[in-house]
C-alpha cells in the first residue's frame, strides 16, 4: 500500500472514530443535534464550500433549531465518500447533504442511504439523473449551461469591444463531474454566436488551484498567443490568473471564469487580468439545503426535483468591490 492510500485510510479511520463518538454523545442526550442530525459532504475544499457550510448553520439558526453537523471534505475520493455514507447511514442521521464527487461511483453509497431509510439531497453535483430520481429527494442546483453562458457573452462582448475576431482561448476545466461539462457547453454555444471564429484551442482538467496553475502554464507555453483562460470553477479560475501573472501575460491574456472568493474579487477589482466572474453563492445553497431538509423531515418534500439556485455574473471593479463589502468574512 502507498504512502499516500496508507494516509488516505488513517483518515477515513480517524474520521470515523470521531463521527461515532458524536453520534454517541448526540444520542445520550446532548442538547447538540438536538433539532437534528445532518451528514454533509463537502467535495473538496474550495471557499464555496465552506460557504454551503454557513448558509446551513444560518438557516437552521433562523428556524430555531440547533442542528448537529457531521461534515466530510471527500477531497474529490469517492471511497471516503462511501465510508462516511456508511458511517452516518447506520447511525440514522436525520438527512444526507452532499455534493457527490462522482455521478457513477458515488451511486452505491447514495443508494445505500435512501435504503437505509435517509433522505438524500444533492447540491452542486449528483449522481446520475435515473439513479438520481430514484434515490434523491431534491438537487439543488445553479443552472450550468446559465452559468457558462453568462461568461461566454461577457467574452464576447469583451473581444468585440477590443477588436479581437479570432480569440485563441484555453479552458481550465473540471469536467470529471457533469455539470462542468454543461458550463462549457453554454459557454461555447454563447461566444460563438457572437464571435464564430473563436477557437478553442484546450481544455485541460484543473480542478484545485496548484493544479490549475500548472495546467494553465503549460498551456501558455503550448499557446503563447493566448488571448483569454475560460476558469470552469473556482480552483481554475484561480490557478489560471496565478499563471497568467507568473508568466508575465497579464496585458495579453485575461480570464473569465466562476465562483467568487476573496482573492477573485479583489482580481476583479484590478481588472487587468479578470473580466468576468459567475458566481452560485455557497450561502444560498446552503441555506437552500438546510430548508429542503427541514421541509423532507416534516413530511412537505419539493414538488420539483431541481431546485433552481440564483446564477450571478460580476464584470466590473464596482462589482468586485461591492461583493467585498457584502462578504467581510470571504465566505461566498
Amino acid at each position: 500500500m502507498s504512502r499516500i492510500a496508507r494516509g488516505r485510510r488513517r483518515a477515513v479511520v480517524v474520521m470515523t472514530t470521531l463521527l461515532v463518538a458524536a453520534l454517541a454523545a448526540a444520542g445520550c442526550g446532548a442538547p447538540i443535534g438536538e433539532g437534528g442530525r445532518f451528514g454533509v459532504v463537502y467535495m473538496d475544499a474550495q471557499g464555496y464550500y465552506a460557504g454551503v457550510r454557513k448558509g446551513m448553520q444560518d438557516e437552521a439558526a433562523e428556524m430555531g433549531r440547533n442542528v448537529q453537523l457531521l461534515e466530510l471534505n471527500a477531497q474529490g475520493d469517492a471511497s471516503q465518500e462511501s465510508s462516511f455514507v456508511d458511517t452516518v447511514s447506520s447511525a440514522d442521521v436525520d438527512a444526507l447533504v452532499l455534493s457527490p464527487v462522482s455521478e457513477t461511483a458515488s451511486i452505491p453509497a447514495i443508494r445505500l442511504a435512501h435504503r437505509s431509510g435517509v433522505p438524500v439531497i444533492c447540491y452542486n453535483t449528483c449522481i446520475a439523473d435515473e439513479a438520481a430520481r430514484q434515490y434523491v429527494e431534491a438537487f439543488i442546483l445553479g443552472d450550468p449551461l446559465e452559468f457558462g453562458r453568462l461568461l461566454g457573452d461577457a467574452a464576447a462582448e469583451y473581444f468585440i469591444a477590443e477588436g479581437i475576431e479570432a480569440p485563441q482561448i484555453g479552458i481550465v476545466n473540471c469536467e470529471q463531474v457533469e455539470v462542468c461539462v454543461q458550463r462549457r457547453l453554454g459557454f461555447e454555444e454563447a461566444l460563438f454566436a457572437k464571435v464564430p471564429d473563436a477557437e478553442i484551442v484546450a481544455n485541460q482538467q484543473g480542478s484545485t488551484i496548484d493544479e490549475a496553475v500548472d495546467v494553465a502554464e503549460r498551456i501558455l507555453t503550448a499557446h503563447p498567443d493566448l488571448d483569454a483562460f475560460f476558469g470552469q470553477a473556482g480552483g481554475a479560475t484561480l490557478g489560471s490568473i496565478r499563471a497568467v501573472q507568473a508568466r508575465n501575460k497579464v496585458g495579453q491574456t485575461v480570464v473569465f471564469g466562476g465562483d467568487m472568493s476573496t482573492e477573485a474579487a479583489n482580481a476583479l477589482v484590478d481588472h487587468r487580468v479578470l473580466k468576468g466572474n459567475v458566481d452560485i453563492s455557497g450561502v444560498t445553497v446552503g441555506r437552500m439545503a438546510a430548508e429542503t431538509a427541514q421541509a423532507v423531515l416534516a413530511g412537505n418534500p419539493p414538488e420539483e426535483f431541481i431546485l433552481p439556485a440564483p446564477v450571478e455574473i460580476y464584470t466590473t471593479p464596482e462589482d468586485g468591490a461591492t461583493w467585498l463589502q457584502e462578504h467581510p468574512d470571504g465566505l461566498p
